[in-house]
């Protein structure tokens, strides 16, 4: 048994020699590991992680577009739907003359000047 664990301890000491001297440096040392008091172990990764802050989203309310009505058109004279007549022999319209010996004249109605 104590062969066997000079074996090991011996093929050890040599696979560390040779990696020591691909490295070319030609020595070894041996590292013991000591825990410091107190313990400290960084957290894993996944506890390093920051979420980024929240978006705010504001409710996008559409333009509100006014539609103004087009120019009012200029006024333009009333259509004649009736007409006055008008009489030469005696002067006058009728209904303020009641017989007309020249015959009657169609006349389009027009207010009067200054109104």
């Amino acid at each position: 048994m104590k062969a066997i664990k000079c074996l090991v301890l011996l093929l050890a000491v040599l696979t560390v020699s040779g990696s020591a001297l691909a490295h070319g440096r030609g020595h070894f040392g041996v590292v013991v590991d000591v825990p410091l008091w107190p313990l400290y172990y960084p957290a894993p990764y996944y506890q390093n992680y920051y979420y980024p802050p929240a978006v705010v989203a504001v409710p996008y309310t559409p333009p509100v577009y006014v539609e103004q009505s087009p120019a009012a058109a200029p006024a333009q004279a009333p259509v004649a739907t009736s007409y006055w007549y008008h009489c030469d022999k005696p002067e006058g319209y009728y209904p303020y003359i009641k017989e007309c010996a020249g015959g009657w004249q169609k006349v389009v109605p027009q207010a009067p000047p200054g109104q």
